[in-house]
């Protein structure tokens, strides 16, 4: 091409590199591969679904945190109960027990299937023997942020690694209280 009109014609980059961006956003959705549960079928009130989209929001931002035993802030570090503690204080204004173990004993409804789980929804899991013993928040797509282990960080995983399926315990839906 003459270099003219790449000059004359340049102002046109932004706008095509906008097309094409919302062209490949509005294409047929990818089917789910076979086997693969399909997450995300319940539908929550809209009071529900803004609440767990500012949790959401908060905890997706903590991704990267490192790990700290008894941690509850982005600056000391997070465990696990800290965590979801700090994000549904921040996102929900509620305050949440200080335990894994506690915040699984709260009156909200329970939910066993991960067929069933909704944004926003606490993990529970059995990773020491019976009791209770780690806690995420459901994000949606099968996928859950959790403090998982010390040395490591704040973290995305997904609900069917076949380690965290086996642990999962139930989930409790505490923002339908």
């Amino acid at each position: 091409m003459p270099r003219a009109f790449l000059v004359n014609h340049a102002w046109r980059l932004p706008l095509l590199a906008a097309v094409l961006a919302l062209a490949s956003c509005s294409g047929s959705p990818s089917r789910p591969a076979p086997n693969t549960p399909i997450h995300d079928t319940v539908k929550l009130p809209q009071r529900i679904t803004t609440e767990a989209n500012a949790v959401l929001f908060h905890a997706l931002a903590l991704v990267g945190t490192p790990y700290q035993w008894g941690g509850n802030t982005p600056r000391s570090g997070f465990d696990c109960s800290g965590l979801v503690d700090y994000v549904y204080r921040a996102g929900a204004h509620m305050a949440l027990p200080r335990t894994s173990h506690a915040m699984s004993e709260m009156d909200a409804p329970k939910i066993r299937s991960i067929h069933k789980l909704a944004s926003g929804d606490l993990l529970f899991f059995r990773t020491e023997g019976h009791r209770i013993s780690h806690v995420a928040i459901y994000v949606g797509d099968g996928r859950f942020v959790h403090a998982p282990n010390s040395g490591g960080t704040v973290r995305l995983d997904s609900i069917t690694n076949p380690y965290w399926l086996r642990h999962f315990a139930y989930a409790l839906r505490v923002l339908e209280k």
